[in-house]
């Protein structure tokens, strides 16, 4: 018999909000967490917006730990912590009920690593010499530094895991924290994304691949996905984790269950380095294994949130990757783009929105997709504006992450009950 996996706790930083609730309200507002970017370092880029958090993640920390990591490890970090409380695991220590170390893993990472440590550790080795070089440096920027600090924290002996994938990281380190309950090698994992991805090298390096929409005067309106008019992703910072626990670990212990991730799938291009396969095939051969590893029918998914970074391109080709996985049942899913409020949180992507499944299969209702001014035509799918209602019952949803170089990696999801 096959192990199911399930979801007991939730913690979030994001352009909305410095925690799940505020996140979570923010999606269902159609509130956009994107602004303007006006500090002297931005002044003379092409592309001067993005989504900031609206907290100090440094400041969430005492001051000698923050010293001793990458903002992405802090982002993560405190996420981390939030997700551990909500589960409810953090009340067992001390308990004689606590995981014991040899059944707990993380599954945590960042696409680009300490990249903010290893530039600002360049300027101070040029500028102040060697011998001003943070002794925390190689902590800080080793791109499996989150997951460390992570496991340090909960005692986690089973598995520290850093799948980096581009912006399917954050979807591919929640797909691997199952594979290990799955295996028997852990009862619970930590799993999860992010990115610290807001700065001038990552803005100037996206704009030059024309990656970037340029909507400088409008902020807010700038993330457009399947809008007629969009012109490219806006880059964002933020940071998802979530609890993944054997189902029945956690009915022993009695645990708050959101949803299950019942399966995954993934698959690679082998394209173009940027540009995702024109048949949109490999994306939907990840929606297909996906939906075969979950036991989930076309007919049983009522909701995909779709990975729509708001690219020319990228949007419509995903369009037709789901038509060709849902056939004629392609009109029964509601489908929502949260980087329309989010922006694109690169490896923090895939969790945030795999977070927002999960949420809305657990509160029975979609966020809305915003900035559709003038829908694409060629996008035959049912995006929704509006905040929109799932029916009772036991249903199944999608989540879709595409990663530059190819990578394909999908999440699905089954609901356990209306709250």
């Amino acid at each position: 018999m096959r192990t199911e996996v399930v979801v007991t706790g939730l913690g979030a930083l994001t352009p909305l909000g410095g925690d799940v609730a505020s996140t979570w309200a923010g999606l269902l507002a159609g509130q956009s967490g994107i602004t303007a970017l006006t500090s002297p370092e931005f002044a003379d880029l092409p592309v001067r917006i993005g989504g900031r958090l609206p907290v100090d993640p440094a400041q969430a920390l005492p001051r000698a730990t923050a010293r001793k990591l990458d903002r992405n490890q802090q982002m993560l970090l405190l996420a981390a912590r939030q997700a551990w409380t909500d589960s409810g695991l953090a009340h067992l220590a001390g308990t004689g009920q606590a995981v014991p170390g040899e059944r707990l893993a993380v599954s945590v990472s960042a696409g680009s690593g300490g990249l903010l440590s290893i530039l600002e550790t360049w300027e101070t080795l040029k500028e102040k010499g060697a011998r001003m070089v943070s002794p925390f440096t190689v902590a800080r920027f080793i791109a499996d530094g989150a997951a460390s600090w992570i496991g340090l924290e909960i005692g986690a002996k089973a598995a520290l895991e850093t799948p980096i994938a581009a912006c399917a990281t954050g979807s591919e380190a929640l797909r691997r924290g199952a594979e290990l309950i799955r295996a028997g090698w852990a009862d619970v994992v930590v799993a999860g994304g992010g990115d610290a991805s807001v700065h001038p090298f990552l803005l100037a390096s996206f704009a030059a691949m024309r990656a970037l929409s340029h909507r400088n005067d409008e902020p807010a309106r700038a993330a457009r996905p399947f809008d007629k008019t969009r012109d490219g992703l806006v880059l964002s910072e933020g940071a998802a984790v979530m609890v993944l626990e054997s189902a029945e670990h956690a009915r022993q212990r009695g645990a708050r269950v959101y949803a299950e991730l019942a399966g995954a799938g993934v698959s690679a291009d082998s394209y173009d380095f940027a540009q995702p396969d024109p048949t949109g095939e490999g994306q939907a051969a990840a929606m297909r294994r996906a939906l075969t590893d979950a036991r989930l029918a076309p007919d049983q998914v009522v909701h995909i949130n779709a990975h729509a970074a708001g690219t020319p391109v990228g949007d419509r080709l995903e369009s037709v990757a789901i038509r060709r996985t849902l056939g004629h049942h392609t009109s029964d899913a509601v489908v929502t783009a949260p980087k329309s409020m989010m922006g694109h949180l690169l490896g923090g992507a895939g969790a945030a929105e795999a977070l927002a499944t999960v949420l809305a299969l657990h509160h029975r209702v979609v966020p809305p997709t915003i900035n559709i001014d003038d829908f694409d035509d060629e996008i035959a799918l049912d995006v929704t504006r509006e905040p929109h209602e799932l029916s009772g019952g036991v249903v199944g949803a999608l989540t879709n992450s595409f990663g530059l170089g190819g990578h394909n990696s999908v999440l699905a999801f089954r609901s356990v009950g209306a709250t």
